[in-house]
């Protein structure tokens, strides 16, 4: 690992063979030789903010030290935009949509201008998410590979917003879910890619004690009484005040705290009024910590995972849930809700616990707290769990073998 002048730490493929074994590093340089030069574009919502931007942030330099020539684009829009395009993704999970029909329409102009101010000429084009979906129309005849990466949980559509955007989908090469439940009836392939974190970012490496106690007395968090933790965007798919709620009953019957941490993204505007819930249903308690924290914020919510006795994510849908991984990467007991890609994660009583209500996340932590050996051998076998199957080095594997096996049925 290198680091510059200005304190930047460069993490370069040989820095994983370091801390995965030189064979992993080995098999991606070979899997990647065949398509050395070949341009990949990859387009989403936002660059910072939630687990998409991060997965990107390291994808995309691990495939260009692999010897791809990749581009990242963010599309724009208005909050008009991004209200409505928050409304797909809870009715896409599952919630009401109530947005007037006109909202199709404004959908589609914001996407007919990012249309033509992207270049969408690479031979591997991935569009995350439905923000960018109807990019598709910019599709020319026998031009490239158009795949469609969908990070959120499709299981239970709204019928409305589905059946505006499936015909957008049906018109990429393939789809791609985090889970196979999320997995729709169509007409063109579908893959299962989970994602990943970087277990060399600042988010995930390791830190040393002195800096996790700088962040705590920062925080003016206790670090001798037991920690539960939740870090998430403030959103009410993640459920934060559940998770205060779960806090609460176990608050009385062990002296614990607890931390809210998170903040927001570009594409997300109700963030605010969610925090400001969340502040005042706490209702001053000092052993409740509710921290707003800036997207550069990797070292200190790395501190305060590290530092916590159990980590929360009580999500009422999900995706997938990076934060659990990241959980898991770091060895700590972890509690969570049976839903979206957490399953595949937190694997019941061998990974980790799961939970179904405010209750049972309480019942589960306070189980937990009164056994620290089961605790331990929990984060233990979370942490290997995560390395077989999250890494980015397997997420990098993944595209790596789409990309070829794209090249050989265009063949066909």
């Amino acid at each position: 690992m290198t680091i510059t002048a200005q304190g930047i730490r460069l993490i370069r493929l040989d820095d994983y063979g370091q801390l995965l074994g030189e064979s992993e590093v080995a098999e991606l340089r070979a899997i990647a030789a065949p398509l050395r030069g070949r341009t990949v574009e990859m387009v989403n919502s936002t660059a910072v903010g939630g687990g998409v931007a991060e997965i990107l942030n390291r994808l995309v330099p691990v495939l260009e030290e692999l010897g791809l020539a990749v581009r990242w684009d963010v599309i724009t829009g208005g909050n008009d935009f991004f209200e409505i395009t928050k409304a797909f993704h809870n009715a896409l999970h599952g919630g009401d949509y109530k947005m007037p029909p006109e909202s199709f329409d404004v959908f589609l102009a914001y996407n007919e201008q990012n249309r033509a101010r992207l270049q969408l000429d690479a031979e591997f084009i991935v569009i995350h998410d439905p923000q960018p979906s109807a990019l598709i129309e910019a599709r020319r005849e026998g031009s490239g590979h158009w795949i469609w990466r969908c990070h959120i949980d499709l299981s239970h559509p709204h019928p409305a917003v589905w059946s505006f955007l499936e015909p957008y989908v049906l018109r990429y090469d393939g789809a791609l879910f985090s889970s196979p439940e999320f997995s729709r009836q169509l007409s063109i392939p579908q893959y299962l890619f989970y994602p990943c974190i970087d277990p060399l970012s600042e988010k995930n490496r390791d830190l040393e004690p002195e800096y996790v106690g700088s962040v705590l007395e920062h925080f003016a968090i206790d670090p001798k009484r037991p920690l539960l933790t939740q870090i998430s965007r403030f959103d009410r798919l993640k459920d934060p005040l559940g998770v205060l709620r779960a806090y609460q009953i176990v608050k009385r019957y062990f002296d614990c705290q607890l931390v809210l941490a998170g903040g927001g993204a570009a594409d997300d505007p109700e963030g605010g009024v969610v925090l400001e819930e969340v502040r005042q249903a706490a209702q001053g308690d000092p052993d409740v910590h509710i921290l707003d924290l800036p997207p550069w914020s990797a070292l200190e919510i790395n501190a305060l995972q590290q530092a916590s006795t159990i980590i929360i994510q009580k999500s009422l849908r999900e995706g997938f849930g990076l934060t659990v991984t990241e959980a898991l990467w770091k060895k700590k007991p972890t509690v969570a809700s049976a839903v979206g890609g957490i399953p595949t994660q937190v694997i019941h009583k061998h990974t980790g616990l799961l939970c179904h209500s405010v209750e049972g996340c309480a019942y589960q932590i306070r189980f937990l707290l009164s056994n620290p050996a089961i605790a331990e051998r929990l984060g233990e076998q979370g942490h290997q769990h995560v390395r077989e199957h999250f890494l980015i080095t397997s997420n990098a594997r993944r595209y790596l073998t789409l990309f070829l096996h794209l090249l050989d049925f265009r063949r066909i």
